[in-house]
C-alpha cells in the first residue's frame, strides 16, 4: 500500500514507464491519464477516509481473428486495448466489499453470504460475489475492501466492459489478499464462471482472457473445458498503425434470432456428419455432403460452415504472420476474414431490415479510404454495432473524419493493442 501523495508524485504527470505501457507515448494522453488517476484517488480519500491505497487497471478487448468460431470449438485471436477500467482500492479489515463506480451509487457485498441469489442476477454485486465465492472454493484468501472505479471501456462498444470489470476485481483481490498469485488465465476463468453462475449470463472465455492476459492472444477452444491460451509475441505500438473501432449504431433489440441462427445453422451441418460442432469435421467433409443436405439445412448453413472452416484456419496463419513480423500479410488476412463474414457468414446486416445497413456502409467507407493501405472487418457478433480497422498513421485523421461524417462525432475510438492485461499499476 502507498500514500496517495506519494503515488501522485510517482505518476509524474504520466511521465513514467508503466503509464507508457498502458497508454502509449503521447504526452497529452499521458497527462490526461495522470489527472484521471489523481481525481479518482482524491475521490477515494473523500469517500473512504483513507489515503493508503493501491492502483489497478484492466483493459477492454477487441476480437481480431476468428469471427463466430468460438461456439464451434474453434480458434480466436484477440487483443487488449488501451481503453480501460481503473480502480483505487484498499483493504478495510472487515467482511464487507464496498465499491463506488463513477456515475453509480455505491454497492456492497457481504462475504459472510456467498450463496447464489437469482434476485441479484445482472448486477455488478452478483459478479463480485461470484468471483469471491469461486476464489474461496479454490483456496484463495478473500476479504473486505473499498474501491473507487472509473471506466473508459464503453458499454455496447463490443470492447467487453463487463469482462474488463470482472478481471479487474480478480486482480484487486489477488494483490490485496494473495500477493498477486492469481494467474491471468485463472483470473479469466473465474470471471467467466461468475458471469455464468452468479450474473446469470452464458458467455465464452475469449473476452475475459484477452482483458486479463494483455497483448495479442490466441485461444484454441477445441476442448472447451481446457482452452489453450497463447500470448503472441508482437509489439503493435511499433507497427505504425492505429486500431480504430467505429460504432455504427443500429438497434440490437430485435437481433436475438439473427445471433441464434449462427450456431444453430453451423451445428446443423455438423449434425449431418454425425458430429456436434464444425471443429470436428473438415471442409472436405462438408463439400462432399453438400449436394445431399442443401434442402434439409439450407444453403446459408453450408456457406456459414465454409466460413468457419476457413476463418478457423486463418487464425493460425494470422498468428504466424504476427510472430514473423509480417504485418502486411496479417492485414491481408484481416480483409479476407472480413469478406468471409460478409459473403459466407452473412452477419453484416439483418435479413429482416435490409434498409438499415450501418455496418455495410462503414465497411464500404473503410474500403474507399483504406483500399490497399490498411484493413477492415466486422467486429464481434455483427448485424449492427461496430467495425474494426487498422489504419496507417498518415490516414488516421482522414479515416476518422470520413466515418464520423456519416455516423456522428465521437463514434470512432482510436486505440492500440496494449501489452498489459489486468494489472496492479506499479509505479
Amino acid at each position: 500500500m502507498a500514500k496517495i501523495a506519494s503515488l501522485i508524485k510517482k505518476i509524474n504527470n504520466g511521465n513514467n514507464p508503466m503509464f507508457q505501457k498502458l497508454y502509449g507515448s503521447n504526452s497529452a494522453v499521458l497527462n490526461e491519464q495522470a489527472d484521471r488517476y489523481k481525481t479518482l484517488m482524491n475521490e477515494f480519500a473523500e469517500v473512504y477516509k483513507t489515503d493508503d491505497v493501491e492502483l489497478f487497471s484492466s483493459p477492454g478487448r477487441t476480437e481480431i481473428g476468428g469471427n463466430h468460431t468460438d461456439h464451434q470449438f474453434g480458434r480466436v485471436l484477440a487483443g487488449a486495448v488501451d481503453l480501460d477500467n481503473i480502480a483505487v482500492a484498499a483493504k478495510n479489515d472487515s467482511s464487507i466489499i464496498r465499491i463506488k463506480s463513477e456515475g453509480y451509487p455505491e454497492f456492497q457485498v457481504d462475504l459472510s453470504d456467498l450463496e447464489i441469489d437469482e434476485a441479484q442476477f445482472y448486477t455488478s454485486g452478483s459478479i463480485v460475489k461470484g468471483i469471491c465465492a469461486r476464489l474461496k472454493e479454490l483456496g484463495y484468501e478473500i476479504g473486505g475492501f473499498d474501491a473507487c472505479i472509473e471506466g473508459r471501456v464503453p458499454k455496447g462498444s463490443g470492447l467487453s466492459s463487463s469482462a474488463s470489470f470482472e478481471v479487474l476485481i480478480g486482480a484487486i483481490i489477488s494483490h490485496l489478499f494473495n500477493d498477486g498469485r492469481l494467474d491471468p488465465v485463472e483470473n479469466a476463468i473465474i470471471g467467466q464462471w461468475s458471469e455464468n453462475n452468479y450474473f446469470g449470463k452464458p458467455c465464452g472465455l475469449m473476452d475475459q482472457t484477452a482483458c486479463s492476459v494483455g497483448g495479442f492472444i490466441t485461444i484454441d477452444f477445441e476442448d472447451p473445458s481446457k482452452p489453450i491460451v497463447k500470448a503472441v509475441d508482437f509489439d503493435f505500438q511499433k507497427s505504425g498503425y492505429t486500431l480504430v473501432i467505429t460504432d455504427t449504431g443500429g438497434n440490437h433489440a430485435d437481433l436475438n434470432d439473427e445471433y441464434a441462427s449462427l450456431p444453430i445453422e453451423m451445428k446443423s451441418v455438423a449434425k449431418e456428419l454425425g458430429k456436434e460442432v464444425l471443429r470436428q469435421v473438415s471442409m472436405e467433409d462438408i463439400v462432399k455432403i453438400a449436394p445431399s443436405i442443401r434442402e434439409k439445412v439450407g444453403d446459408r448453413a453450408i456457406l456459414r460452415s465454409f466460413h468457419f472452416q476457413r476463418d478457423n484456419a486463418r487464425v493460425v496463419e494470422q498468428v504466424a504472420a504476427l510472430e514473423n513480423n509480417d504485418f502486411e500479410g496479417f492485414l491481408k488476412m484481416v480483409i479476407e476474414s472480413g469478406y468471409s463474414s460478409y459473403m459466407y457468414n452473412q452477419n453484416i446486416y439483418p435479413v429482416t431490415n435490409v434498409e438499415e445497413q450501418g455496418v455495410s456502409l462503414a465497411l464500404a467507407l473503410s474500403d474507399m479510404v483504406l483500399h490497399g493501405k490498411g484493413a477492415w472487418r466486422v467486429h464481434g457478433g455483427g448485424f449492427a454495432g461496430t467495425i474494426q480497422a487498422f489504419v496507417p498513421g498518415n490516414l488516421v485523421d482522414t479515416y476518422v473524419s470520413t466515418l464520423e461524417h456519416v455516423f456522428g462525432e465521437g463514434k470512432c475510438y482510436k486505440l492500440f493493442i496494449r501489452s498489459q492485461g489486468s494489472v496492479k499499476v506499479e509505479l
